[in-house]
């Protein structure tokens, strides 16, 4: 059962699956155990298989019911297991309780009152305050992120206070300077071995430009020691991270992190070319917004509100210095559209588009960052230029 929530980063979690032959018994003379928070749970068929740990993903049938037996909600009909990163928060508090006291095998009845369910909320056909019942059954376990361990490696300090610990090298390979397109699989723990973040999770590898600020200083520093292919664990003193002040609510103040990093791939870096808008004519929407048209295409797909976007943009502020650029990191940006993720000149000028189109949108500083910028990349009252490209809309 999903919990509605926004979450720091959407979490595809990749990992090995349990090997080991499970076999399941019905439990003749089942028993209901209740817990602190009022859980109760009943196991009415035991397996054999792996017990989850926070950080795995698994995958579940189920189906919910109100305490009159009204199904609300069921896995079984469409026959397609419900998948979810056990103790990330993504389902409701007694689940992620609950699957931590069963493995892979079992069945069981779960039973949650509504401090651990939807609370004083309703959602959908479950009323405000609803005890839930919960048929289940806990059907695999994918082993989620853990730190490498480094107890018999060499650790090796630089200057800064940065520490680096080697875990693959690769001589051959290139290696990464200042203005370098690197693409990086990661995973980031805090010193108690809590993960608060990880490429390898989403199945995504991390692209950016290196040594320009565009990351924090540690990784700056870190990944221009190391070669594409090679491997290591980065432990960064909070300085060098995010400081006095921290990133709440995720990284609390003066904290020291630890990176597990991998190099995937290096490539030189690319210099955008402005779009050439001689002898054109800018268009001047309502909102202030203008925005020239470099290549009209014939693809009939406009980007639209609700809809996912790929983009390739390159920004500049009036004096023509680029800001930021996905075709220096050779990567374009992916984002839901009208749903503010981005500034609202650039949600009204995407949506102008058909993908395939370029434009120039010339964007006012209201419709931008506003009054006070985004120091110290983009000052106060910044209007500013973006070139952008409609790759693809999902």
């Amino acid at each position: 059962m999903k919990k509605i929530t926004l979450s720091f980063c959407l979490l595809l979690a990749v990992g090995i699956y349990a090997q080991e032959k499970v076999t399941s018994k019905i439990v003749k003379n089942p028993k209901t155990v209740k817990t602190a928070s009022g859980l109760e749970y009943t196991i009415t068929t035991k397996g054999n298989g792996k017990k989850p740990q926070v950080g795995d993903k698994i995958k579940v049938h189920y189906t919910g019911k109100l305490t009159n037996d009204t199904i609300f909600d069921s896995s079984l009909k469409s026959g397609q297991p419900f998948e979810f990163k056990l103790g990330a928060g993504q389902v409701i508090k007694g689940w992620d309780e609950a699957f931590q006291l069963l493995q892979v095998g079992d069945k069981a009845t779960l039973k949650l009152p509504a401090d651990i369910a939807y609370g004083e909320r309703a959602m959908g056909p479950i009323p405000a305050n609803s005890v839930l019942i919960f048929d289940v059954e806990l059907l695999d376990v994918i082993e989620g992120v853990k730190p490498w361990v480094a107890k018999t490696k060499d650790t090796i300090k630089t200057a800064s206070g940065l520490q680096y610990i080697y875990f693959q090298k690769n001589e051959k390979g290139e290696a990464i300077k200042k203005g370098s397109n690197v693409k990086v699989h990661y995973s980031g723990f805090f010193k108690d071995g809590k993960m608060f973040d990880s490429s390898v999770d989403r199945g995504q590898p991390f692209a950016l430009k290196c040594g320009v600020g565009s990351v924090i200083p540690g990784w700056d520093e870190g990944l221009q020691l190391l070669k594409k292919g090679e491997k290591a664990k980065l432990i960064i003193p909070y300085n060098l991270a995010y400081g006095e002040q921290g990133r709440p609510p995720v990284i609390p103040a003066k904290s020291d992190l630890i990176f597990d990093v991998e190099i995937v791939d290096v490539q030189e870096p690319v210099v955008p070319k402005p779009f050439n808008v001689s002898g054109l004519t800018a268009t001047k929407t309502a909102s202030g917004l203008e925005y020239y048209v470099i290549n009209k295409s014939s693809n009939p797909t406009q980007a639209q509100a609700g809809k996912t976007v790929k983009v390739h943009y390159t920004g500049f502020l009036a004096d023509g210095k680029i800001f930021d650029s996905s075709i220096e990191r050779g990567e374009p940006i992916e984002f839901p559209l009208g749903q503010g993720y981005v500034i609202p000149g650039w949600e009204e000028g995407i949506s102008l588009m058909h993908i395939g189109d370029k434009m120039r949108l010339v964007i006012p500083y209201y419709l931008a960052y506003g009054e006070q910028g985004r120091p110290p990349i983009i000052p106060e009252r910044a209007d500013l230029i973006f070139d952008v490209e409609l790759i693809e809309v999902k």
